[in-house]
């Protein structure tokens, strides 16, 4: 992008800068501006700051993160840093898993711990592949197409009859199917060619177990101490408008859903991805053609969650407790870092003490046994929340859930317009139970007629039925995407021709698409540019 320098404003007035959302990246980017001393108005929908970074209580009290749940990548990341000034706990997992096959029999631990390590070792040399031969890959190819070619022939060496060699590599495939809780969209839609944009910051995947809270409250005190932040503000319209004969805008007007306008010298939407699709029209004059394209092209996932609590954690007893050299570990360290959010890639300590509860990842692959509930086989995923370190360990499992699955759940969620996700009414309650029992119940020393074993609350995320979420979470790079990192800069640059800038997860930097990193990256580089065109600061810093 060309630095643009702005005409100074009468009497060396400071620009007045409206952001729309209270999420990280308009907190992050209101902060930069305070310090330049411009003027900041954030206007927000919610009743909230946060967006999709928010906490909820489950029952018993304990906090949950109803947004992101981790932080992605170790080396030189502003949230790890923030995560350890508010001393926020956080969590490397062992790298165990619990995985059942289509029978809902539980593999051993020595085959799970292989059969996983196998499938990222295949998605780890998937995003090296990518990164090397992007341009030569036809936008029609999938991950899960890779994942085919390369499973196919694994056991070529191995003594054993056709129908057991099919039989691991459908196992194979079956718990890829997991990348999809990573990105809110299954294998089968994931772009190959841009599989690499789907690569973060280096180091481990730390579990916020302390959740985001204080993390959050950190990044919100200098928006909230200095700017005008107006909650249950809906944006209706933003035009940019021009004087009479002037070629160079003059001002942005924002029209509000209760009619309201507000004039500003700068605008920096940073709704999510899933909004802007659905909301072009607000833009006046129409959006440029490649920027409207960009919006298109990328995709945005439906990745919600699903947090059931017990009285007690009747699965967490150590008569599965493995030795460690039944781990192996060794691929992990030596592929891309990921937005894992279970089985992360850089999350295991070779030399930690395996630890004596159930595994921290449970995996239902394909299940054949909940015709009834999940007539399509769906895999199902959780967290083992009572795994989590002392003081902030509850008897909770976190179910991962994406595309289909997050649409059918949306549709029980919203099968009572009076129901709130966080706090579902009794008929939707049970409706959600019926859906998950068949897992839960697969889980070591379930007893149906045990009191410890009968949940006592279910909370919900919803964001695929939230509008102004943009009916889900995180941006993606779907099968036939031709040039998805062209398209990301595109949404990164913004409009700043007319005062009209973006932020948010979607315009992050390559190695933080998808991420708090990258929507605190994303508020803070638009800060650095409005700073710069107004004379101030480093015009054309973007991380």
């Amino acid at each position: 992008m060309n630095p643009i320098i702005r005409r100074a404003l009468p009497h060396g007035a400071k620009p007045h800068v409206g952001i729309v959302g209270a999420g990280v990246s308009g907190l992050r980017c209101a902060d930069i501006l305070l310090q330049a001393g411009h003027k900041v108005t954030i206007l927000e929908a919610r009743n909230r700051i946060g967006g999709r970074l928010c906490q909820a209580s489950v029952k018993g009290g304990n906090l949950v993160d109803l947004g992101p749940n981790w932080i992605h990548g170790t080396e030189d990341n502003p949230i790890l840093d923030l995560a350890k000034e508010t001393n926020t706990v956080t969590h490397n997992w062992d790298g165990r898993q619990c995985i059942y096959n289509q029978q809902g029999s539980m593999l051993p631990e020595k085959e799970a711990a292989e059969a996983a390590e196998t499938i990222w070792s295949i998605i780890g040399d998937g995003m090296e592949y990518a990164k090397e031969h992007g341009d030569s890959i036809p936008s029609s190819k999938s991950l899960l197409d890779y994942l085919q070619e390369k499973t196919k022939d694994l056991y070529q060496d191995e003594e054993i009859d056709g129908a057991a060699e099919q039989k691991k590599i459908n196992l194979l495939l079956k718990i890829a199917e997991m990348w999809g809780a990573f990105v809110g969209s299954g294998v089968e839609k994931q772009s190959l060619r841009f599989f690499w944009l789907e690569e973060c910051i280096d180091g481990d995947n730390l579990f916020v177990a302390g959740t985001y809270k204080k993390v959050l409250e950190r990044i919100a005190r200098p928006a909230l101490d200095g700017a005008d932040v107006q909650f249950g503000q809906r944006v209706k319209k933003v035009e940019t408008k021009y004087g009479e004969g002037e070629a160079e805008p003059t001002k942005v007007e924002v029209e509000l859903d209760d009619g309201k306008t507000l004039d500003f010298d700068e605008v920096v939407m940073t709704t999510p991805l899933g909004w802007l699709k659905r909301n072009k029209e607000a833009f006046v004059p129409a959006l440029p053609k490649r920027l409207s394209n960009a919006i298109s092209n990328i995709g945005y996932g439906c990745l919600d969650k699903i947090y059931i609590t017990f009285p007690q954690a009747f699965w967490n007893t150590p008569d599965s407790t493995p030795s460690k050299s039944d781990i192996p570990t060794t691929a992990r360290t030596s592929i891309p870092n990921t937005t894992a959010t279970t089985a992360p890639v850089h999350s295991i300590d070779p030399n930690a003490t395996p630890s004596p509860h159930h595994p921290g990842f449970t995996q239902w692959t394909a299940p054949l046994y909940a015709s009834d509930t999940n007539p399509e086989a769906w895999n199902q995923e959780c967290v083992n929340m009572a795994a989590l370190p002392e003081g902030t360990a509850h008897p909770t499992l976190l179910f991962y859930t994406f595309g289909p699955t997050s649409q059918h759940l949306a549709s029980i969620l919203s099968s009572d317009p009076l129901s709130d996700p966080q706090n579902p009414s009794p008929a939707v309650t049970a409706k959600l139970l019926d859906f998950f029992a068949p897992y839960y119940s697969r889980l070591p020393h379930f007893d149906a007629s045990s009191p410890s074993c009968a949940p006592v609350g279910v909370l919900a995320t919803g964001w695929t039925n939230d509008e102004l979420a943009g009916y889900g979470s995180y941006c993606n790079f779907p099968v036939g995407l031709e040039n998805g990192d062209r398209d990301v800069e595109v949404l990164r640059q913004g409009l700043p021709e007319r005062r009209v800038w973006l932020a948010g997860e979607h315009t992050a930097s390559f190695l933080a698409l998808g991420t708090v990193t990258g929507a605190y990256w994303s508020g803070e580089g638009v800060g650095r540019w409005i700073e710069g065109v107004y004379g101030g600061g480093q015009a054309g810093l973007r991380n």
